[in-house]
């Protein structure tokens, strides 16, 4: 099977914790997706950043952080954090509880080798290699100083990559965040990544940050190295973050196919930002229309959904928003998804079930008022030739067609900054 057949589908520490989550909080969320959002497809679960780091806290980085490594200069679970990762066991005591729950398991990295690992002279794993040998020094994340980038001249990088990759396997990951690859573009560190992920005798999803700029250019290079990549910096719950990936997720929605995705980012619904990077504890300031709208556009784009909340307290409607059988149907099991028509306020699109022979489409309105549009089935996408059926899928409600000229049409309204999201049956649907 491919690793990564269809968008994944999970949860991130990030939006709501920020660099400090603790080993409750990750079972807490853990457990709350295994009991409501697995039947739905949701099987995920990534701690993020500085997840290595004692004293990481909420609101930004510790610059020259003690990180804890082991004896090659590998990042280590903080034990006053993960208690079970205490005595050399790292993240295996906690990726076994998630796999209890039917989960799989991720963790966050960033590119390179840890500048304490450099400044120790660590040894490098089954070579006669030290870090301070394999780092390149002038290689730098302009966000975070816990690394150095590798020198990839050196075998010993590679092999530093390798070892990283064994220690992960050995604790049972199933999903990597490779972060400061896609801004530059870091071409020789991302295929040594995918080369030691293969070595390492473990399927493992690779997904890759930030995304700033990031060209179709890269596109074949991005297929043979990873399994979904960002197309933008961070989003947060302001709504011109959302619409801004309506261009983006157009450019890159005709590239989806199992294995490789282009990722629209995390979605900030619910309850977000307890120990966060932007702003204090909240529920999302995007609007239930605004919600919907992103969950439509990643759903019939193929984006990966990754959610960045609190899951147990956040309200019952965001549950709602996550488990809506037609977008996730869109989402897993859809072809030649496209954007038709952006036309003032009114974008749409749509994609063709590979399943059945049903069709999805999707009305967008970016503007601040409801308008109402009555368009042929045809500009939504259908064959013109009848017996067409429907729903929409946030409301439940059946379409009810009418006529152009003798042609079966919909009176489409979506409301300001909203959606109506449509699944199309030759039978009842």
């Amino acid at each position: 099977m491919t690793p990564a057949g269809t968008p994944p589908m999970g949860w991130n520490s990030w939006d709501c914790y920020g660099t400090s989550v603790t080993e409750e909080e990750v079972m807490a969320n853990a457990s709350f997706m295994a009991r409501h959002l697995l039947p739905s497809g949701w099987d995920t679960v990534v701690v993020d950043i500085q997840w290595y780091e004692p004293q990481a806290r909420a609101g930004g980085y510790n610059d020259g952080a003690e990180l804890q490594l082991d004896a090659y200069g590998r990042q280590l679970p903080a034990p006053n954090r993960f208690p079970s990762s205490a005595g050399g066991l790292g993240f295996k005591p906690l990726a076994d509880r998630i796999h209890g729950l039917g989960l799989k398991f991720g963790v966050h990295i960033m590119r390179g080798i840890p500048r304490q690992a450099v400044r120790d002279c660590l040894p490098v794993e089954a070579t006669d290699l030290t870090a301070a040998d394999v780092a390149d020094t002038s290689s730098v994340c302009d966000w975070n100083t816990d690394n150095f980038g590798l020198d990839h001249s050196n075998p010993g990088a590679q092999a530093y990559y390798d070892s990283q990759l064994r220690l992960f396997a050995s604790w049972g990951v199933d999903f990597i965040k490779a972060d400061d690859m896609l801004g530059p573009y870091f071409a020789e560190e991302i295929a040594a990544y995918r080369r030691a992920i293969s070595r390492s005798g473990r399927d493992m999803v690779l997904s890759l940050s930030p995304g700033r700029a990031l060209s179709l250019g890269r596109l074949e290079h991005l297929r043979g190295n990873a399994h979904m990549w960002r197309v933008s910096d961070d989003l947060w719950d302001v709504w011109e973050d959302v619409e801004a990936q309506f261009t983006r997720m157009a450019r890159w929605a005709p590239h989806q196919r199992p294995g490789s995705w282009a990722d629209a980012d995390m979605l900030p619904v619910g309850r977000i930002a307890l120990r966060a990077e932007r702003g204090s504890e909240r529920l999302t300031r995007l609007s239930l229309d605004e919600q919907r709208t992103m969950l439509s556009l990643w759903s019939i784009s193929r984006s990966p959904l990754m959610l960045g909340c609190d899951l147990p307290s956040s309200p019952p409607e965001t549950l709602e928003l996550l488990t809506n059988g037609d977008l996730l149907a869109a989402l897993k099991e859809s072809r030649n998804n496209r954007e038709l028509l952006r036309e003032g306020n009114l974008v749409l699109w749509a994609a063709e079930s590979t399943t059945s022979d049903d069709r999805f489409a999707a009305a967008f309105n970016t503007g601040t008022a409801g308008q109402a549009r009555t368009l042929l089935l045809a500009d939504l996408g259908l064959p013109d030739d009848g017996g067409w059926v429907g729903r929409e899928a946030w409301s439940g409600a059946g379409v009810v067609l009418t006529e152009i000229n003798d042609a079966p049409a919909l009176v489409v309204d979506p409301p300001a900054h909203g959606v109506r999201f449509y699944r199309f049956s030759r039978t009842a649907v």
